[in-house]
């Protein structure tokens, strides 16, 4: 038995998505299954998985029955379970209207397990209203010798903003970096960060469950409001952040929502064996 998937990226943070849009193709989505997708030499190699599946099929959602039609149900590479997305949930609206799942003329309603976004497409230009951050306690990151302080964000997944003088102080990032548990006891992503310019900064990040990625949107929404924090901007600034896979643009209104615009891109699809737990044959 094969079921299709597709391969999309935002700013280089890559996906494979499954349609699976009533829930009876994959069923318990297992993480084995999931990191045999995203395995880079054995697999389609990704960042995560996203699953494409009514928000009604989709049982422990917290969602069944009501709230968007359309539900994305995120998993890391590792095959953990993801609040968010950001670079993940503009590639998933991106399939939705290429498959004319929705009206791409109106701002798309996704479920996710980091509450409900709302996207809207404007050619390559694709807006996700990303919510309002949340504030915990400041605490400490730590690579090898160093330790910085670093700003607590959450921003559908919880985020540690260290900024540092340079990129290269975060080491190779094959490892996570240290974290204070007792703030973070779940897991954290962390992002470095330098000043580029005026409302300019870039990043990398070390995503929990997937390693040191090419993009983070929730990262570079978290980013933006710890360098405007910083900066004491006002509202309505819009801030370019640059990512080793691009570059997103990001606001902060005056009503405390986080607008993210960035690109979205699908680029392959095909089919693969749903029987082996090693991915079997994948046919492009």
């Amino acid at each position: 038995m094969s079921y299709p998937f597709l391969k999309g990226h935002g700013t280089e943070n890559d996906f494979v998505l499954l349609p699976d849009h009533d829930g009876t193709v994959h069923g318990d989505l297992s993480a084995t299954r999931v990191r045999a997708l995203c395995d880079r030499r054995s697999g389609l190699g990704a960042d995560g998985v996203l699953r494409v599946i009514r928000t009604a099929a989709l049982a422990g959602s917290g969602s069944e029955g009501s709230g968007p039609e359309w539900f994305m149900d995120y998993r890391n590479s590792d095959g953990s379970l993801s609040e968010m997305c950001g670079n993940g949930v503009r590639v998933f609206a991106l399939h939705l209207v290429a498959e004319g799942l929705v009206d791409a003329s109106r701002p798309i309603e996704v479920g996710t397990r980091g509450g409900v976004k709302t996207v809207t497409v404007d050619g390559d230009r694709i807006t996700v209203d990303m919510g309002s951050p949340q504030f915990g306690e400041e605490s400490t990151v730590t690579v090898a010798e160093h330790t910085w302080s670093a700003v607590n964000v959450d921003m559908g997944n919880p985020h540690a903003v260290v900024f540092v003088d340079d990129l290269s102080d975060a080491g190779d990032l094959l490892t996570a970096p240290g974290h204070d548990r007792d703030v973070y006891p779940h897991g954290v992503n962390v992002e470095f960060v330098v000043r580029s310019g005026p409302a300019h900064v870039a990043m990398r990040v070390h995503e929990r469950g997937s390693g040191e990625t090419r993009s983070c949107g929730t990262g570079a929404c978290a980013v933006m409001v710890a360098a405007a924090l910083a900066d004491d901007a006002a509202r309505g600034t819009a801030y370019v952040v640059d990512v080793p896979g691009g570059t997103l643009e990001i606001t902060w209104t005056d009503d405390d929502r986080i607008l993210m615009t960035g690109p979205a891109v699908i680029v392959a699809q095909g089919k693969t064996d749903l029987g082996k737990t090693d991915l079997g044959k994948t046919d492009l």
